[in-house]
């Protein structure tokens, strides 16, 4: 369209260590493809670019424990995130990556400039310094306390508990990460972004411009950044994987990170626009255009700080109109974690619920975290399939198909006279395009999402309410205009869903025939038109837009996190170390024998003994053992156990213990009998 605005739509580059998980979609992916379809569906110029990060220190580390080469991990991991936004349904025009060597011409034309214009301080500075790894510890490369929440994980870069932007030497009681040591410190020189040289132009453009538009939580976070007073970051790490820093005295070293990969927004849509014929330069200098940044919470500061002084820096770039970051997304009550496969991946989603990308795409919308951290959970999960996009979208465009294919073999009857209700309903059909626009031109999808299936919901009550079924008995005149108006709403469904649910809507379409059409629905069509289906249209057949999902599938999931959790506290627990040697005599000496608990009760007023009446097969003996709070009375007695029996006696609650019945712990914390092998095994037995 020649009216049409121009728009560069990014989202933030995931990291290539891991697969894509549901906190990356409905944090960034989600919300900014609803956004970048929408957009095209008013016919604006729309570039939406993205690609993977593949510098960052995670990367590095990865390799180090798979004993493979940071290319080889971001390789695979590259093509794995690539293969999964497509099947998800994510509308890229570009999927780039930061090895491409256009990338790191970008980036290095990038600093060389900002170096020439003189916008860097060169400084020698003292950092933290693996003598055994003899290297430097940048970022990721050091954990240690955050100083200012305390949290004991934070990293050298970042603190994911309260979300803070760190520096490796801010870090209370530092250590590295390669080899587990308290590092040193040692001089290094390095370039640094003076942010603080920034302030005025930062408080000007977002403590004043954007005020009233921003996300409270994206203006609050910069302000309190800004009010601390910023202070000069290092642009340059001494690392051996990345961008090469491009100037005299920058052997050894390359380019941060966080300098490096907003860039990769440039390079990506300078990738995309060779290949597609256009002008790269308009989509990031022509102040016509609209730059709109996707990203997490924990990426505020790099895009609203760093990223923006970058630009302002160089000169010729225009700044981002928003940045609606999102907050985060917990899962089953706890937070996301790569580390600890505690995730939903995108991957694994796709493979256990095949031809279901819509279903995803709109639990994450409607529980979206846009203002506070959300959860996400499988039996939410289940009901918003089942009891939403089953019952109430997907019914109601069954009901209308088959019902036009009962009545008219599937032709588009024509309708009459319209009655009060017709023309109230369709009145209100044609504002949905308004009220969704405007909750998406905010940022609110989660709304916008809630409108569609309000949309929907019209639709169902319309038909329940003029009762076609029944009708058609006494006045079908009546009927054809009841399937008319229904069939209108059916057709407006299947163009505005589209932003939502690319798959739905282009299967709805399907069914209605719009290609059939002598031109596409668009939105200001159902503004403006009371007929998007015209008389005499025929559509097809009947097709289940959604299916309901069985407890069966659910269970499957929440058993395969709670294998997760076992496996996690199974690997937190450390195995007891081997206790002194002994001797052969001592060992001896240790009277060992097969018993059977013949009466069992609880000791009155303790929380975890039992009184045990034992038969060693040369007595009958009482042991008292501490195992009530893992086994009652009742299940004990009859049961096969080991008992050391020349252990001294020893009076306990006033009842003398005459043994001890040997117990284990598995990793669970469980208590568990040490059984002697076979049922059959008689009691006096001796086992050592």
């Amino acid at each position: 369209m020649t009216d049409s605005k121009r728009f560069t739509i990014t989202a933030a580059l995931p990291y290539t260590n891991g697969p894509i998980h549901i906190g990356h979609l409905a944090g960034v992916y989600v919300p900014a493809d609803i956004y970048a379809r929408f957009l095209r569906s008013q016919g604006h110029d729309v570039a939406f670019i993205c690609g993977s990060d593949e510098h960052g220190v995670p990367i590095t580390i990865k390799a180090k424990n798979e004993g493979v080469s940071p290319q080889d991990i971001v390789d695979k991991y590259h093509a794995i995130i690539k293969k999964s936004f497509e099947d998800f349904g994510i509308t890229f025009d570009n999927y780039s990556r930061t090895s491409a060597k256009i990338h790191h011409e970008t980036a290095s034309v990038f600093f060389k400039t900002l170096y020439d214009k003189g916008k860097f301080v060169e400084e020698v500075t003292e950092q933290l310094y693996d003598q055994e790894a003899n290297q430097f510890l940048a970022d990721r490369f050091v954990t240690g306390t955050c100083p200012k929440c305390g949290n004991e994980e934070a990293y050298g870069d970042q603190c994911e508990n309260c979300g803070s932007s760190l520096n490796a030497t801010d870090l209370i009681n530092p250590r590295s990460a390669i080899t587990g040591n308290k590092p040193t410190l040692k001089q290094t020189k390095h370039w640094f972004l003076p942010l603080d040289q920034y302030e005025g132009f930062l408080k000007d453009w977002i403590l004043v411009d954007h005020k009233k538009d921003w996300k409270p939580n994206v203006y609050g976070q910069c302000k309190s950044w800004i009010d601390d007073g910023l202070r000069p970051r290092a642009v340059t790490r001494d690392l051996d994987w990345g961008i090469p820093v491009p100037v005299e005295g920058g052997k050894g070293k390359v380019l941060y990170v966080w300098f490096d990969a907003p860039i990769g927004y440039i390079s990506s849509t300078k990738e995309w626009a060779e290949r597609e014929g256009k002008d790269w330069e308009s989509y990031w200098k022509d102040k016509d255009t609209t730059l709109v940044h996707f990203i997490g919470k924990d990426n505020i500061v790099f895009h609203c700080i760093i990223f923006p002084s970058m630009l302002k820096a160089e000169g010729s770039y225009i700044l981002p109109e928003n940045v609606p970051a999102n907050e985060f997304l917990n899962l089953e009550g706890n937070k996301l974690s790569t580390s600890k496969n505690w995730a939903v991946w995108l991957p694994e989603y796709l493979e256990d619920f095949p031809q279901q990308q819509d279903v995803l795409r709109y639990v994450l919308t409607a529980n979206a975290p846009e203002s506070k951290d959300n959860d996400f959970t499988w039996n939410d999960f289940q009901a918003r399939n089942n009891n939403e996009l089953v019952a109430i979208f997907g019914n109601f465009i069954n009901r209308v198909v088959v019902l036009t294919n009962k009545y008219y073999d599937g032709i588009v009857p024509g309708a009459s006279s319209f009655s009060k209700v017709d023309e109230e309903t369709l009145t209100k059909m044609r504002a949905y395009p308004a009220v969704i626009s405007s909750a998406i031109e905010r940022y609110r999808f989660r709304e916008a999402s809630q409108e569609l299936m309000n949309l929907a919901r019209l639709g169902n009550k319309y038909l329940a309410d003029a009762e076609p079924w029944k009708v058609i008995k006494e006045d079908e005149t009546r009927t054809r205009t009841i399937m008319f108006v229904a069939l209108q709403i059916a057709s407006a469904m299947a163009t505005l869903s589209e932003p939502f649910l690319p798959f739905t809507s282009n299967k709805l379409k399907g069914i209605l025939c719009h290609s059939a059409l002598d031109t596409e629905t668009v939105w200001n069509d159902i503004k403006s038109s009371e007929i998007l289906l015209p008389a005499g249209h025929r559509i097809g057949k009947a097709e289940l837009l959604f299916s309901k999902i069985e407890n069966d599938a659910i269970q499957a999931q929440l058993d395969k996190l709670e294998a997760t959790k076992k496996a996690n506290e199974t690997a937190g627990k450390e195995i007891d170390p081997i206790k002194n040697e002994i001797t052969w005599d001592d060992f001896a000496k240790l009277d060992i024998r097969v018993g059977t608990v013949l009466e069992a009760e609880k000791m009155p007023k303790t929380k975890k003994l039992l009184m045990l009446k034992v038969d060693t097969g040369l007595d009958i003996r009482t042991i008292v053992s501490g195992i009530a709070e893992s086994f009652t009375a009742e299940e004990v007695v009859g049961k096969k156990v080991t008992v050391l029996a020349n252990l001294a006696p020893r009076t306990l609650r006033g009842v003398e213990s005459e043994g001890m019945i040997l117990m284990t712990e598995t990793p669970e914390g469980k208590l568990v009998f040490v059984n002697p092998e076979g049922a059959d095994t008689e009691n006096g037995l001796r086992i050592s």
